[in-house]
């Protein structure tokens, strides 16, 4: 078992919470979560990038001077893509870069990079809070007492509209629930807010359910 301090909004220390070995301390598979990075990265692309080929580009196809006798080199049309205004040659084309990832892989590389930064010591547990209207000095303020260091991602339970709009207009904090976390939000934040109903969820997504659950 893996032991965390419970904090609450002031950063004090209100107890101690015991997190299943399984969860905290599993092997960190690195070629796995570098997987599931390039994938989600790949995901993101749109593929709308074009350019004109020879074929494409407007003009006349007919050769602009005699082959020989000019002195200078034997050269085709206008549209050649040796030539300024030309067509480009092997350009990119409308194309989808997506890649498809196993159910169980994504799996893998979430429980992998979570259990690494519980390994290093840059994962905070809070108390489950709420704030009563949107208020960005609050979030400041607890972020500071908590001594969240980086760039941070905070992890609730279940979406909370004045969370996020707290937490918008702070650089280099995001804000996510437990069942939309994926590896690269976790790998690129250097530290993990977790409120305690969703670190309890979080752990029965992989201690508990087996390779039942989505990944």
């Amino acid at each position: 078992m893996s032991t965390l301090d419970v904090h609450n909004s002031s950063g004090e220390v209100l107890r101690e919470k015991e997190l299943a070995a399984a969860f905290t301390d599993t092997e960190v598979n690195g070629p796995v979560i570098h997987q599931c990075v390039v994938a989600y990265l790949a995901n993101q692309r749109q593929g709308s990038a074009s350019t004109k080929t020879r074929s494409d580009v407007r003009g006349s196809g007919r050769k602009l001077y005699r082959q020989k006798g000019t002195g200078r080199a034997r050269v085709g049309h206008a549209k050649s893509p040796i030539r300024v205004h030309g067509g480009v040659a092997f350009g990119p084309k409308p194309r989808s870069y997506r890649q498809y990832t196993p159910k169980r892989v994504r799996r893998l590389g979430l429980h992998s990079a979570l259990a690494d930064r519980f390994q290093n010591q840059q994962c905070i547990l809070v108390e489950d809070f709420a704030l009563e209207r949107p208020r960005t000095k609050d979030m400041v303020r607890m972020l500071k007492s908590v001594n969240a260091a980086g760039k941070v991602l905070l992890i609730l339970d279940e979406p909370n509209q004045n969370i996020h709009l707290s937490v918008r207009n702070i650089p280099k904090v995001n804000v996510c629930t437990w069942n939309t976390l994926n590896v690269y939000q976790v790998m690129w934040h250097d530290t993990l807010i977790i409120t305690e109903n969703a670190v309890e969820k979080l752990e029965s997504k992989f201690v508990n359910t087996g390779s039942e659950a989505e990944g």
